[in-house]
């Protein structure tokens, strides 16, 4: 099996040198760089399956690197690892198309289980690929592709999407979906399904064909009109 290409960019290098070890340990191929800048200019050689980003930076934040990234690549992975952790960089995080948002301190082995998720289909010939209206949805490799523009969905968008696929036409309640993707159907969950949704609807909305309904405190349908 071809290995995983990591770029990791954050500028606390002892943390950082800790870390890229503990990857390697685990058979990923790691290129390490210690601002935005670097991370950048080390892009196009390291050609990653998966960035690991810091947000606080000097020179070039991960904001500014990951916007970058994306201009160029909608298909590489991206996870933020940092500090922030309030509610509006979690949502520029993902809005910037950001797979995964891990709040430091965390535990290595839970970043390595995270990793795992998302390459443990990487050896299969054949994706899971569904097409919905005139969206193709693939679930192993978390993307929509609609009139030719991919489109990257974060871990919990891809596994929303899969649920409402799964039952198009019918209700599938908030309290499924939250315990699906979440494992609770805490306040806080609740109201982070309100954004997902948000921004599935965002990212379909190319897709005149599809649309998804709210039905109030009950759940969504994903409908789809072929006529």
């Amino acid at each position: 099996m071809e290995k995983v290409r990591i770029l990791l960019v954050d500028d606390d290098r002892q943390n950082s040198e800790f870390l890229r070890k503990f990857l390697e340990v685990e058979g990923y191929e790691v290129t390490y760089a210690e601002n935005g800048r670097k991370g950048w200019e080390a892009f196009s050689a390291a050609k990653p399956d998966l960035v690991l980003l810091d947000v606080n930076m000097p020179v070039m934040n991960g904001f500014e690197l990951a916007r970058l990234i994306r201009e160029r690549d909608l298909g590489v992975l991206i996870f933020f690892l940092t500090d922030r952790t309030e509610k509006a960089d979690r949502l520029k995080g993902f809005s910037l198309q950001g797979n995964d948002y891990i709040p430091k301190p965390f535990y290595p082995e839970e970043l390595i289980a995270k990793i795992k998720e998302r390459f443990e289909h990487r050896q299969s010939t054949s994706s899971t690929r569904m097409t919905i209206g005139q969206t193709i949805f693939d679930r192993n490799l978390s993307t929509i592709e609609i009139d030719g523009t991919v489109q990257h969905l974060s871990a919990r968008q891809s596994e929303i999407l899969a649920l409402l696929a799964q039952n198009i036409g019918q209700t599938v309640e908030r309290d499924t979906i939250l315990q699906s993707v979440w494992g609770n159907d805490s306040y806080s969950n609740s109201l982070a399904l309100n954004v997902q949704i948000t921004y599935l609807r965002k990212m379909l909305e190319a897709d005149t064909s599809v649309s998804i309904v709210s039905l109030k405190k009950r759940g969504y349908i994903l409908e789809v009109n072929n006529g």
